[in-house]
């Protein structure tokens, strides 16, 4: 920081004289654009500098989110039955036995069990015995203010839950439904990587529009003044509400007509996107890096099991959850797109290299051959369950 401001100081002072007081107001107009954002670059340079990638085999990315969600099995040396029964409403049960997948009936999510189901039939033959409670709601089910029982959730927020954070159902099927462009759910992330993949290929940093973007419904106030700004500066961003399911009325989109869907691909005509938390994580965040436009995320609370390996600053800017410093922000990317870019480009290539569908998997089998490792009981068949199978 110190050099900006010697540069600035150097420009000002051997600048020639001029009793102009254009040419004043030029010089202090420059040294405004140096010194104002000065900190920020000495922030992004310092973060990067210090950031070392992850190895893209074994998906070490995720290790320590693994050994912080089973640290508290592991204090109270292992899950007893007692944990397990205590733990079925709050979920699915499952039970793997000699390389078998087994359900109980009812599940009020069908695509969402699917979607779980997919992995864990991917991986039965290299399982050993174990039962499972997998809940398939948006919301996590153990606070931290009772006693901890081991539920698998696909989201939490770290230091309010005990829940076991395992990779969200969308990652193969179950994702929402946005009508009319995703009518059936968001689509499989391997599908999906590729088809944003290939529309940024149409959108290169120097083509993007160089504005913040962000469609989505009125999930919670808390995306307002985003859109408010928007409606007073149009040149700075482009963010709208669209209608879900719950939608009455224009109030529900904060008393304007509710703004038609967009692909999650024709995002990657903007330099900035926006991801906020819904009910719980956002399934969008990951697809969002993909288009090589730079991710504003705003909050910190809210984790899938991949959030703690993007770092803020090197793979994304953090923006705070009232928004407050949100129009700053935006001016700072404005003023500097080679940050902005290499943020973007990070951010990307992070993505594109540690959340492919071989690291989903292998997250599953380290978490199930772990959390297996923990259970101090041995797992017998409810024969009123069903067979799961391959479709």
């Amino acid at each position: 920081m110190h050099w900006f401001i010697f540069v600035a100081f150097f420009v000002l002072n051997n600048a020639p004289t001029c009793k102009s007081g254009n040419h004043e107001n030029h010089e202090k107009t420059k040294y405004y654009k140096v010194s104002r954002w000065s900190h920020l670059n000495e922030l992004v340079d310092n973060t990067v500098s210090a950031y070392r990638d992850c190895d893209t085999k074994d998906c070490s990315c995720y290790e320590r989110v693994l050994e912080r969600d089973l640290r508290i099995w592991e204090e109270k040396r292992g899950i007893t039955e007692e944990h397990l029964k205590a733990a079925i409403p709050y979920g699915v049960h499952y039970q793997i036995l000699d390389h078998k997948l087994y359900r109980q009936d009812d599940c009020m999510f069908p695509f969402r069990c699917s979607g779980v189901e997919h992995f864990l039939l991917e991986l039965v033959n290299d399982l050993p015995d174990m039962e499972l409670v997998i809940n398939v709601k948006d919301w996590p089910q153990v606070h931290r203010q009772r006693d901890p029982l081991p539920v698998l959730s696909f989201s939490k927020v770290g230091y309010q839950n005990w829940d076991i954070m395992y990779p969200a159902w969308t990652f193969w099927e179950g994702g929402p439904a946005v009508w009319p462009i995703y009518p059936t759910g968001l689509g499989r992330w391997d599908l999906q990587r590729k088809i944003i993949a290939k529309a940024a290929e149409q959108w290169p940093w120097n083509k993007k529009e160089d504005k913040a973007f962000f469609r989505g419904s009125r999930t919670s106030p808390e995306r307002d003044p985003l859109i408010l700004l928007s409606r007073k500066e149009e040149d700075l961003v482009d963010a709208q509400y669209t209608k879900n399911q719950a939608w009455k009325s224009e109030a529900d989109t904060l008393y304007r007509p509710p703004a038609k869907e967009i692909k999650l691909e024709e995002h990657c005509k903007y330099r900035y996107l926006f991801n906020f938390r819904g009910v719980a994580a956002s399934f969008r965040f990951k697809h969002l890096f993909l288009c090589g436009s730079t991710v504003f995320h705003v909050g910190n609370e809210w984790l899938e099991f991949f959030y703690p390996a993007l770092k803020p600053w090197v793979h994304y800017v953090p923006v705070k959850q009232d928004l407050t410093d949100a129009r700053e922000l935006l001016e700072y990317a404005k003023s500097n797109p080679d940050v902005m870019e290499g943020i973007a480009e990070r951010g990307r290539k992070f993505i594109t290299d540690h959340l492919r569908m071989e690291d989903v998997s292998c997250y599953w089998r380290k978490l199930l051959q772990n959390y297996a490792k923990l259970q101090r009981f041995t797992p017998k068949r409810n024969t009123s369950y069903k067979e799961i199978k391959p479709k």
